[in-house]
């Protein structure tokens, strides 16, 4: 939280609070209408993943509940500081539902921790195939950072790989439950595929969103220049210092439109609309939020039945 605000802070002092304002100005009208529908494909296809993964551990749920939980955590995210407050909040609420805490909680991890792992493979590949942007401007820049993933990536795969197969071998009780989850929950054959089809559509859908946030500020860029900013700003956002969601998106987005000739202010607009629509986008995880509310005080016994229950107990 303090390196979100931190980075917010330096923004104002380097492009003043001009982009930010521009940025709520714009965010109006159709990519609103856009971002909601979008996001509600990326929202059922985060579901479905979650299910999978839930269930290769044991705790079922219905894709409908899972939606409907999965909204609410997002708009938990969008509002609250650091970015995870809402993936505990489900995992800890189904677990509750289902009595197994333990195996909630394993389940949201690896479904976050999967879905992120695809979103960088996908980051590597798009920065190999279409090249950073920067590239027209100093041509060994998109070189480095694709080296520099594709090395994180490959280490992170050995290290999966390595523990993956060694399990057995690890004597701690948490190398087993790591490598026994990898197996049954990820990387099994019911789930890995519906993982890896659904997490590349919700990136890719994150990233339409991003699009049009751009267009939205009247920029006239290629989609082939933009989608390796796009998602190197996503990633950038996954990091759990934002403010509700602000600050490493902002800065990512400065520096990366800044690198490629656009400028640091736009990179500020496009981020803060981008933000703004997500926003909206999760508003019907805050119906979800109410409607729960609404239904346990009207499941909660009053004041009278308490008493009633209690001369039964004692009758």
């Amino acid at each position: 939280m303090t390196g979100g605000a931190a980075i917010l802070a330096v923004l104002v002092w380097r492009v003043g609070t001009g982009p930010l304002v521009d940025g709520l100005r714009l965010t109006t009208g159709w990519p609103i209408v856009a971002a909601l529908a979008i996001t509600s494909l990326t929202t059922l296809c985060c579901a479905w993943r979650w299910r999978l993964v839930a269930g290769g551990l044991g705790v079922e749920m219905p894709l409908r509940t899972a939606v409907a939980a999965y909204y609410r955590s997002q708009f938990l995210n969008a509002t609250l500081p650091g970015g995870v407050v809402g993936d505990v909040h489900r995992a800890v609420r189904h677990g509750r539902e289902v009595g197994d805490l333990g195996r909630s909680l394993r389940a949201v991890a690896w479904e976050r921790a999967s879905g992120f792992a695809v979103q960088l493979v996908l980051t590597a590949a798009v920065l190999f195939l279409l090249s950073w942007p920067a590239a027209s401007f100093a041509p060994s820049a998109a070189v480095p950072s694709a080296a520099v993933a594709v090395v994180v990536l490959a280490g992170l795969g050995l290290l999966a790989a390595v523990l993956y197969l060694n399990g057995r071998r690890l004597s701690s009780r948490i190398g087993r439950a790591f490598t026994s989850d990898l197996r049954d929950a990820v990387l099994a054959p019911r789930a890995w595929p519906g993982i890896l089809l659904a997490s590349t559509v919700a990136v890719l859908g994150h990233a339409s969103v991003f699009l049009i946030a751009v267009r939205a500020t009247g920029a006239d860029v290629s989609p082939a220049r933009l989608l390796p900013l796009a998602l190197v700003v996503l990633t950038a956002s996954a990091l759990p210092t934002n403010i509700a969601g602000w600050g490493p998106r902002e800065g990512a987005a400065a520096w990366a439109f800044s690198s490629v000739g656009l400028g640091a202010a736009l990179g500020v607009t496009v981020a803060v609309v981008y933000g703004m629509l997500a926003l909206v986008a999760t508003l019907p995880g805050a119906v979800v939020l109410v409607a729960a509310r609404r239904r346990a005080q009207d499941t909660a016994p009053g004041p009278t039945d308490a008493q009633e229950q209690v001369e039964r107990k004692y009758a």
